[in-house]
């Protein structure tokens, strides 16, 4: 038996995220994997989501059957036992013998072939265990943390610091989150929402989609797209069944997939005349920018070359000036009435898209990206016409790289002040563009903040900032 092609693109996509840093999203839509099969892609996307989803998870049960630590086998082979585990586990439909046997070809193809027979006797072992437990219950197995906190959450209750942090233990373990992360956010937003969130970042969300002309989505539907309406937005629409990226309307830039709280974020900068978008690519915002404005001039800064090069083609619109620069060295020739500085960030507020992340942050991280953040926010201040807005964003649910950041930033500019977010969100709702009913959920204070699992979106925070 040959190693499948889905498998095999899954098994290389998985090392060089490891190896490389890089991103699954990124890897899975780059050219190398074009020549799958629909059905290859496909599984290829969930073995890898999954097995980034649930890592520490499937790691334990690895754990319980080798004889040697799993931080100790060679990443080659841990990536292949992680596959088989996954498939054990969690896909019904896959067969015992495929899942076994071609993760030991996998370990075979990357040349551990003295670990084949070590990676065969573990997976046995996990087979069996995944086959009894299966047999016991309809929802037995590893599937059973996943259905059992993914529901909604009943009333909070009051609980000791000990239960809390026994309960923060027991969401780290059976959902797959490093336990730093749990119990920083049961403190910030409590036990029962966390399980929310943990529980949204364990499943592939419905793609959501803007549509940037009268008439694609006819289109789309007769190409065999199915849509729903926007949660958040009359604008955004929802991906119930088909593939936008494989249509004539994506690759000509008619329908873009961004998710309903990023279209959100550049809706609430309002109108302006000159409008610079600060941390600009890959464009999704700036698009939103540009076409909500077209008389205005938008100037959007890209701080890599390679990615500037991106946004000219992505946002190839007339009003939209793309320049190669840092925004902390940028000097225009005169001040901005609206500026969106949407900052790189953890990304806690996408783990549900890009689960890696949970992986590589480390607590000491925060504090280096605050610093970034708050350098760029101020120089975007700096750019801000009097009376003009600013719009701080990031996808992040961590307070040192939200409030903290603000707060610092104002600290030293008394010419600003901090514009309460439900004053946009009133004119959104008033010009029918906002259809979310329960407004009050959106805000924290003056500020705009979206949760997985409680909202139907990404976690983004927003501050709107005024110059006087």
């Amino acid at each position: 038996m040959s190693t499948s092609p889905a498998r095999a693109a899954a098994f290389d996509v998985l090392l060089r995220i490891d190896q490389q840093d890089a991103y699954a999203s990124e890897l899975l839509h780059s050219s190398h994997h074009e020549r799958l099969s629909p059905a290859d892609h496909g599984l290829a996307t969930e073995l890898v989501m999954g097995v980034l989803r649930w890592r520490s998870l499937l790691d334990a049960e690895i754990s319980r059957f080798s004889d040697k630590r799993v931080e100790k086998l060679d990443i080659e082979v841990l990536t292949a036992l992680r596959l088989a585990a996954y498939q054990l586990l969690f896909l019904d439909r896959i067969p015992e013998r495929a899942a076994v046997h071609e993760s030991v070809e996998l370990v075979k193809r990357a040349r551990k072939g003295s670990a084949a027979p070590f990676a065969n006797a573990v997976l046995r072992k996990l087979a069996g265990r995944a086959s009894a437990a299966k047999a016991a219950s309809e929802e037995g197995g590893a599937n059973a943390a996943l259905k059992r906190h993914s529901t909604q959450d009943p009333v909070q209750e009051q609980k000791s610091d000990t239960e809390e942090s026994e309960s923060a233990v027991e969401l780290s373990r059976t959902l797959a989150h490093p336990l730093w992360l749990i119990e920083r956010w049961v403190r910030q937003f409590g036990l029962d929402r966390t399980r929310r969130i943990c529980g949204s970042d364990q499943h592939a969300q419905a793609a959501a989609v803007r549509l940037t002309e009268a008439g694609t989505e006819t289109e789309l539907r007769l190409d065999g797209i199915d849509l729903a309406p926007g949660q958040l937005l009359a604008s955004g629409r929802r991906v119930r069944a088909g593939n936008v990226s494989s249509t004539r309307a994506f690759a000509e830039g008619r329908v873009a997939i961004q998710d309903e709280a990023s279209q959100l974020v550049a809706l609430l900068a309002g109108a302006g005349s000159g409008i610079l978008d600060c941390c600009a690519a890959p464009g999704g915002k700036t698009r939103v920018l540009a076409e909500r404005n077209p008389g205005a001039r938008i100037v959007a800064l890209e701080l890599h070359a390679h990615r500037a090069r991106l946004l000219r083609k992505l946002v190839p619109l007339s009003n939209v000036e793309v320049i190669n620069s840092d925004v902390l060295e940028f000097k225009a020739s005169a001040a901005f009435d609206r500026v969106l500085a949407d900052v790189p960030c953890s990304g806690t507020g996408t783990l549900a898209h890009n689960p890696e992340i949970k992986w590589r942050l480390k607590p000491e991280d925060l504090a280096d990206l605050h610093g970034r953040q708050l350098a760029i926010l101020r120089a975007a201040m700096r750019q801000v016409a009097p009376r003009g807005r600013l719009v701080y964003s990031t996808c992040s649910l961590e307070p040192e790289e939200n409030e903290q950041v603000v707060d610092e930033a104002l600290s030293t500019d008394a010419a600003f002040r901090v514009v309460d977010c439900r004053l946009e969100l009133e004119r959104l709702r008033t010009e029918g563009e906002l259809v979310w009913n329960e407004l009050e959920s959106l805000v924290t204070g003056p500020f705009l903040r979206t949760i997985p699992g409680v909202h139907p979106s990404d976690g983004f925070f927003v501050a709107i900032l005024e110059k006087s």
